[in-house]
């Protein structure tokens, strides 16, 4: 169960983050207002949302995930692949160590994204992908290792159309990961129920399971009603603006 969230709000440097895609230019008005409404939902969730303070000087910033893998014992910081968003990482060290006693940050010289790290009870995929390297992977692995966490890699440096690993899955719970279809064949989903997105949806297989509800990307309706078939409380957000910028909803928060 998840307590607590840690959100930066997008400030208006926002579009001038980094991105792959090529969608147009964000909205910071729409950007606000969707920002505002996955709070909300946090809250409704059961989370005690901390709002950080917006930081123009890294436009992706709001994406905190990217900047922390959190187990229940420990925070790892890590070394985002894009340099410009090095200095992110010192950024958040402060808030995390209100509720984290032990905070170890990788020492380099591999990168990685927290984007790239999808947690399934306990077990963590990582994705070797353009921003985390093979060095960044197997020191997380070590790091998580000395608290009897296991992990498996997943080279998706070939997979086309998604930037990091959790672009194109996420664990929901239950034994069920979503997956896109070139990931959904891959064999480290092989012990799980594995829930395809196909393509013209692709953007929805980043969800968020918090706690009992769903936290889904709006406008994807082959994929709700495949969900709701299964039993899960959705929560439908809009997240275009943050589409154009190469993000989505588990981007958006650290929950622990």
């Amino acid at each position: 169960m998840f307590r607590r969230a840690l959100v930066r709000p997008p400030g208006p440097t926002f579009a001038d983050g980094l991105t792959t895609v090529d969608l147009g230019v964000p909205d910071y008005d729409r950007v606000m207002e969707q920002h505002a409404a996955y709070c909300r939902a946090l809250e409704r969730c059961g989370l005690t949302v901390t709002h950080l303070e917006e930081d123009t000087r890294h436009p992706d910033s709001t994406f905190v995930e990217d900047t922390a893998i959190l187990t229940p014992s420990r925070a790892i910081l890590t070394r985002p692949g894009a340099a410009s968003r090095a200095g992110e990482v010192a950024a958040i060290r402060g808030s995390l160590s209100v509720h984290y006693p032990e905070i170890t940050a990788l020492a380099g010289p591999g990168t990685l994204d927290g984007g790239d790290v999808c947690e399934a009870d306990g077990h963590f995929i990582i994705g070797v992908s353009h921003r985390t390297s093979e060095q960044g992977a197997h020191e997380l692995a070590d790091i998580l290792a000395e608290n009897g966490h296991t992990s498996t890699f997943v080279d998706i440096r070939g997979v086309e159309d998604i930037l990091h690993l959790k672009s194109g899955i996420a664990y929901v719970g239950d034994g069920r990961m979503v997956a896109i279809p070139p990931l959904a064949r891959h064999p480290m989903l092989r012990s799980y129920e594995v829930i395809c997105v196909e393509s013209p949806e692709a953007y929805a297989a980043n969800c968020v399971r918090v706690n009992d509800r769903l936290l889904v990307a709006a406008g994807h309706p082959r994929f709700e009603a495949a969900i709701r078939r299964l039993g899960y409380d959705l929560v439908p957000l809009e997240m275009s603006e943050f589409q154009k910028m190469d993000g989505g909803l588990s981007c958006l928060s650290l929950r622990f």
